[in-house]
């Protein structure tokens, strides 16, 4: 590896977007600007790029025309909703993180019979099998026959949060739809479709000190959901 022509004898050394650097004396390209897309993933994806069990990917089902990229955040096999991804490695783990103070937002679909003061006792955090859990926010939105429609909130993201947290009250969650994350949300996206997020629209919800946005298309796209299990 070469910097400004001169050879290197060790990786400890700091680069900036104005120095050469060669391999095999073949310039390495210029980072690509980030992006990000807003992508409704149906029930029965998992969100790895690789599945030991053979079941499908979210990533097998997108758009042939897409560029790499990571989720930002998951959701399990069964649930359904607002999955954001990008071509940014280090923009997927910073949104990852609770102390950034993102809302995950979902609509659970729960069996069971549940009043809103048992609801409330769940902002004060909870512990489940030793796993304790930050303050959640639901609200009972209405009791159809034998399950309830509820409005849930957190900060933290915890796996299978959501279903744990409410099995441990007495319900179990036979749907879950995230409707938002952050400040982007799920909207008027079909299963499997996939949106570009504007850059102005990413510039203006991750500061001025975010990283270098690209101007993206905006239309939806289907994602290849043949086959979703």
């Amino acid at each position: 590896m070469k910097l400004n022509g001169r050879l290197l004898d060790t990786p400890a050394i700091k680069v900036t977007a104005k120095d050469d650097i060669r391999v095999d004396n073949r310039p390495v390209a210029a980072p690509e600007p980030t992006r990000a897309w807003r992508y409704h993933k149906p029930s029965g994806l998992v969100t790895t790029h690789r599945d030991p069990g053979g079941r499908p990917t979210v990533f097998e089902r997108l758009p042939a025309d897409m560029p790499r990229v990571v989720s930002i955040g998951r959701l399990d096999l069964t649930s359904e909703g607002l999955l954001l991804l990008t071509n940014d490695g280090e923009l997927a783990r910073r949104l990852e993180l609770p102390a950034n103070g993102w809302a995950r937002r979902y609509r659970a679909r729960a069996y069971g019979q549940i009043t809103q003061d048992e609801l409330d006792q769940l902002a004060q955090g909870t512990t489940v099998e030793g796993v304790t859990y930050g303050p959640i926010h639901a609200t009972l939105e209405r009791q159809q026959g034998a399950n309830a429609w509820i409005a849930v909130s957190l900060n933290e993201g915890k796996n299978r949060e959501v279903r744990r947290v409410l099995e441990a009250i007495g319900l179990k969650v036979n749907r879950l739809i995230r409707i938002a994350y952050g400040p982007f949300q799920l909207g008027a996206l079909e299963p499997g479709q996939v949106e570009e997020i504007t850059g102005k629209v990413l510039k203006d919800q991750l500061g001025t000190g975010g990283p270098k946005i690209d101007k993206p298309s905006r239309k939806p796209r289907a994602g290849r959901t043949k086959g979703v299990a």
